[in-house]
């Protein structure tokens, strides 16, 4: 725990009201009509959309997620989210003008544009509760439980007096600003949270507080860090973590596993910003602006205190990690009255429990350092927050803030995002049709709320990020081809999209409640397969391909939809390609002009060589490899010039055809 100095005060409350001032200082305009609440009225240029994407996605978990990565799969790891640029960029290249030509309210209202009748209007509506709320809730929950692991680890406060501060500055400018508000809000977070990011990697570089390491050098060397700086192959450097971390991620995760912030296809609040966009060649260029940001800028800050946190906190071995299970397999009524907070048992045994279980979980010497954390939020990603902890006063005002200004930033988005699609798709759509403009924002201003109260409670339910992480991936394996086709195959019908979520949610629900019961692990651990994958991974691809196959059968068991809706489609959006050529045909009698999808594809492969040989070029210099890193730099920079010559043919071509 810390102990705040004043400075260290005025900055926190300086910074908390400055972003509360700009983030509603656009209130009046916000409050005229749902276009300027919700999408600022469609006139945000491209560079103020990019950094308030990644402003999105830089939440107070991502460093906690991004630190419990390293320490237990080193810095290969992170191919789990890299992996996510080739979605990114597929969406910046193929997608970004696709949204910004449809002119949407909100990506759900692409089902009653694509499809038609009654099954469509629910399908919207379902999918505005099923994702803004349901959903949204879990993923705010995630948020939140990453600032009451900070609450507790750097001021020693309960889980409810940490969400208590956390969320009252955000529900201020969140619910008076509106999108306008929120996005000028992230612009100036994003620049507070990566300056406090960027100082404390040097701080915990250079400063000793891991024994011997005061420089990139000696922290590289250290026996604790050494086995997990890999870029490539991950520490453990078994065939299942390979495919677990690596080849599941590049081969099939980015394009059939749905998950927010990097959707095939794109949608969400990147597709909300988007629509934002003043026009096509904007949302272009914001989108490429956050894949960019978002996977080339930021991580390197959050690695280098991950690996100091190796040596500061270093990780329990495996012989101890063993004898741990062992003894708790022989206390175990002593384990189940620790579990049950049963205050009959002696304060020595119950630390001794406590001690034992941090111990089999790897994360013994977090437990020791902190020991007022609870057992409950014990994890590997409470090292980071436990970093910070140990910076210099002062300067931790400025890393406290870093660390709201990534919270608020995230909320608010979420918040705006979801009550978009309650308010959007479901109050006017289906219930109010012809309410006011104000009273429609009255309405999303009142949802944000219910929503911030409502996350707030399932926090209190969760534990550790990485398992929100993987909970969510599983939950959108298999949807992912469909979102990327029904763009471009005029087969897929709204029973296609109906089966693919159904059937995605009901397969992560039985492997989640029901895979247990029934030894469905320890079966497959028996034949050998766990050593091919882990269970988490086994069951995503088991996911992927029954809700493919699933989708795909009623797709054609199933009438497609009605020749009328997919010309109007057609017309509006102009995808071209050969799932549409008979439409096209049809509207004016001409073959089209060009189809950017092939040159866009091309830009992708070229966007992600520039992103990835800038990321591992600076990695290579950080580790000392100067020559590795200039020759990936010099890569990304040829990358760069052809990626910029190739958007030329890529604008040409979606001007001739909007």
């Amino acid at each position: 725990m810390i102990t705040i100095t004043v400075l260290d005060a005025w900055i926190i409350f300086g910074f908390l009201a400055s972003v509360v001032l700009v983030g509603s200082w656009a209130a009046r305009r916000a409050g005229q009509n749902t276009e300027s609440f919700f999408l600022s009225g469609r006139n945000m240029p491209w560079w103020l959309l990019g950094v308030s994407m990644v402003a999105c996605t830089f939440s107070c978990d991502t460093p906690n997620l991004i630190t419990e990565i390293v320490r237990l799969n080193g810095v290969a790891g992170n191919w789990v989210w890299w992996a996510f640029l080739l979605t990114g960029m597929l969406t910046v290249f193929v997608y970004a003008g696709l949204w910004r030509r449809s002119g949407l309210d909100t990506d759900l209202g692409f089902y009653e544009l694509r499809y038609s009748g009654r099954p469509a209007a629910f399908l919207r509506g379902f999918r505005a509760v099923y994702l803004g709320v349901v959903y949204n809730l879990i993923i705010l929950g995630g948020v939140s439980l990453a600032a009451i692991k900070i609450g507790q680890i750097m001021f020693g406060l309960s889980p409810g007096m940490s969400l208590l501060f956390s969320m009252t500055g955000v529900a201020i400018y969140a619910t008076l600003g509106g999108l306008t508000g929120s996005m000028w809000a992230d612009f100036y977070q994003f620049g507070v949270a990566m300056a406090g990011a960027i100082f404390a990697a040097v701080y915990a570089v250079n400063s000793g507080m891991a024994e011997g390491v005061t420089s990139l050098s000696q922290l590289f060397a250290h026996p604790a860090v050494l086995p997990k700086l890999s870029l490539i192959q991950p520490a453990t450097h078994d065939l299942s973590t390979l495919m677990t971390v690596l080849i599941l991620p590049l081969a099939v995760q980015w394009w059939n596993v749905w998950y927010p912030g990097a959707e095939p296809g794109g949608g969400g609040f990147v597709a909300q910003r988007m629509l934002a966009a003043k026009n096509e060649q904007h949302a272009v260029g914001g989108t490429l602006l956050f894949n960019v940001l978002h996977y080339a800028v930021r991580p390197w800050p959050w690695i280098l205190v991950a690996l100091v946190s190796l040596a500061v906190f270093p990780l329990t071995p495996q012989s101890e990690q063993a004898a741990a299970r062992t003894w708790l397999a022989e206390h175990a009524a002593e384990v189940r009255q620790y579990e049950a907070g049963k205050a009959a048992l002696p304060p020595a045994l119950r630390e001794d429990v406590r001690l034992r279980r941090a111990d089999a979980r790897g994360v013994g010497s977090l437990a020791r350092a902190f020991p007022r954390v609870d057992d409950t939020y014990l994890g590997h990603d409470i090292a980071y927050p436990g970093m910070v902890a140990r910076m210099p006063r002062g300067w931790q005002g400025l890393i406290v803030a870093s660390l709201i200004a990534a919270y608020m930033s995230t909320v608010a988005t979420l918040l705006n995002w979801g009550s978009s699609y309650v308010v959007q798709d479901v109050y006017l759509r289906f219930f109010r049709p012809h309410a006011s403009a104000r009273h429609a924002v009255r309405v999303g201003r009142v949802t944000m709320l219910a929503m911030l109260l409502a996350s707030a409670a399932i926090a209190f339910h969760m534990t550790t990020v990485k398992t929100i992480f993987h909970v969510l991936l599983q939950v959108g394996a298999g949807t992912g081809l469909l979102y990327i086709l029904r763009w471009f195959w005029w087969r897929i019908n709204v029973w296609s999209e109906v089966t693919a979520m159904v059937v995605s949610f009901a397969v992560a629900a039985f492997f989640q409640f029901g895979a247990a019961p029934l030894g469905i692990e320890a079966t497959l651990e028996r034949a050998g397969w766990l050593r091919v994958m882990d269970f988490t991974s086994w069951k995503m691809v088991l996911g992927i391909l029954i809700t493919t196959a699933a989708w795909l059968a009623v797709t054609y068991l199933t009438p497609p939809v009605d020749a009328r809706t997919l010309a109007a489609f057609c017309s509006k959006i102009r995808p071209g390609g050969p799932g549409w050529r008979r439409f096209e045909a049809a509207l004016d009698g001409t073959a089209p002009q060009g189809w950017n999808v092939p040159n866009g594809l091309l830009c992708m492969l070229l966007g992600c060589l520039l992103v990835w040989a800038s990321l591992f070029g600076v990695g290579y210099l950080l580790y000392g490899a100067a020559a590795r890193g200039a020759v990936l730099l010099a890569v990304a920079a040829a990358a760069g010039w052809g990626l910029l010559r190739r958007v030329t043919v890529h604008a040409g071509v979606n001007t001739r055809r909007g």
